[in-house]
């Protein structure tokens, strides 16, 4: 039965590949694109209008300065200044070529005078009557810009004086309507242009996402092609940028993932088979039990005695789970001297041996003196079964070039080279371990505390010479700024 909130799977990929990421960098890319280009076409065409205006203010004031400087001089028909305004206008306009679009109007006596330019008839000033009439007689320089339906003008008339108060009217005009359709021609081929600057943009900007994001594809096919049973697949990492750190950082965890699931199914395999050999004992004694109080009474002692170990088993299998919480260490100022008295008293207990104490350059550390004690105290117990009665152990204690290093060492068989490597696995005894009784996970547990310490387990031993294991942990200072790093 399908929900109604239920979707294909077609469908479903569909809606992401629209919601992708690669579809979002694309309209991210597309819209800075967009709007870069709007607003340079919009900038290039308001910059080129000011342009417009100022160069054509520049002209109009230019055609005025020449005017001027021509009325300020002498009329070349005599010789002496202009005493009247129509020589002085016609003069004017027969030197002057005016420019595309500009037109120069002369005004005497009330009236328009003259003209001359290169314009259309239909955008030509004096067809304006309103103007024409008021630049006859002007008071004052007028300057603007009139709009003739072909397209703006822009203008300026200043008013002339010759002589004894005859007044007149000089006006130059320049249409700017060729300028302006040049101008948006332009600015559409600009605008054009850009449209296929985003259209190529896009394409690119598409194909550079699918490369940029083709290692997080690689991840998400990864993850989903890992299982339980296979954790070996890994992320082929390319380059130094983000991406390739984050490929580094995922192949680093599935390193530890791995790990975490192989040590998880060795713990599940070694505890089984550690709890199997108890468990069978009980059974076969409890179904065989029978109603002798002699035999009742040995059963219950050997069932007890499983049980106990049973408990050791868990108990130290709980301490190796702490180990990996920050909390398991819960750190003080320790003596070192009389931490290693206090150790020593503790393991005579263990058995009838000669136990001596060795303490080299005393000092305070940074530890958890439970943990410490219990690292110890296993490896006492290790020298108790691996030594016969009456034989020596000897626990010592010194600090060393900032190190503080803490020792078991007795006069037992020693190990093999092989023993070495596997004594501090879980349920690992070594050869000579084998004969003894023992949850093979005191060794494990002693790392794990020195580990924990930011410190190391060192073994000195070979066969028959006895061993030495030394737990080396920092010195105060250097415990505390380790201790401090972890936490």
């Amino acid at each position: 039965m399908t929900r109604p909130n239920d979707q294909p799977a077609s469908e479903g990929g569909a809606l992401r590949a629209v919601r992708g990421v690669r579809v979002r960098l694309l309209a991210y890319a597309v819209l800075l694109l967009f709007v870069g280009i709007a607003v340079t076409v919009v900038t290039a065409r308001q910059i080129l209008l000011v342009r417009l205006d100022s160069r054509v203010e520049e002209s109009l004031v230019q055609e005025v300065r020449e005017f001027r400087s021509l009325a300020g001089g002498t009329d070349p028909r005599t010789g002496r200044a202009f005493n009247s305004l129509p020589p002085l206008f016609d003069l004017f306009l027969q030197r002057n070529v005016p420019a595309v679009g500009e037109q120069l109007l002369t005004f005497a006596g009330g009236r328009f005078y003259r003209e001359k330019d290169t314009n259309p008839a239909d955008i030509r000033l004096r067809r304006h009557p309103g103007l024409v009439a008021r630049w006859a007689s002007l008071p004052e320089p007028e300057s603007g810009e009139l709009d003739t339906g072909s397209g703006p003008v822009q203008y300026l008339a200043v008013p002339v004086t010759i002589g004894t108060g005859r007044r007149g009217t000089f006006a130059v005009a320049h249409s700017t309507a060729r300028e302006r359709d040049e101008i948006e021609t332009a600015i559409r081929t600009a605008a054009i242009v850009g449209a296929i600057v985003v259209l190529i943009g896009s394409v690119a900007a598409f194909l550079a996402a699918g490369r940029v994001l083709a290692p997080l594809r690689e991840l998400t096919e990864t993850a989903r092609a890992i299982e339980e049973s296979d954790l070996t697949r890994r992320i082929e990492v390319r380059g130094d940028d983000e991406l390739a750190e984050l490929g580094r950082t995922f192949n680093a965890m599935l390193d530890r993932v791995e790990a975490a699931f192989s040590s998880q199914r060795d713990l599940i395999r070694d505890v089984g088979h550690e709890l199997r050999t108890p468990i069978t004992i009980i059974r076969g004694h409890l179904e065989l039990l029978g109603d002798d109080p002699a035999e009742r009474e040995e059963a219950v002692e050997l069932v007890t005695d499983e049980l106990d170990r049973i408990a050791r088993l868990v108990d130290d299998l709980v301490t190796l789970a702490r180990a990996e919480r920050a909390d398991f260490i819960r750190a003080e100022r320790i003596r070192l001297g009389e931490f290693a008295s206090e150790v020593l008293a503790k393991a005579t207990s263990l058995g009838d041996r000669r136990w001596r104490l060795n303490i080299g350059e005393d000092g305070v550390i940074v530890g958890d003196p439970q943990r410490l004690t219990q690292a110890l105290v296993n490896l006492a117990d290790n020298s108790v079964k691996q030594t016969m009665d009456r034989a020596e152990i000897e626990i010592g204690a010194r600090l060393e070039r900032g190190w503080a290093r803490l020792w078991v060492a007795d006069d037992g068989p020693g190990l093999s080279e092989e023993d070495r490597e596997e004594i501090f696995q879980r349920f690992g005894r070594g050869s000579a371990g084998r004969r003894y009784a023992g949850t093979g996970l005191g060794l494990a547990i002693v790392q794990a505390v020195a580990e924990a310490h930011g410190g190391r387990v060192e073994v000195d031993s070979s066969l028959g010479r006895g061993a030495r294991f030394t737990i080396v942990v920092p010195a105060a200072g250097r415990a505390e700024g380790a201790l401090g790093a972890k936490a």
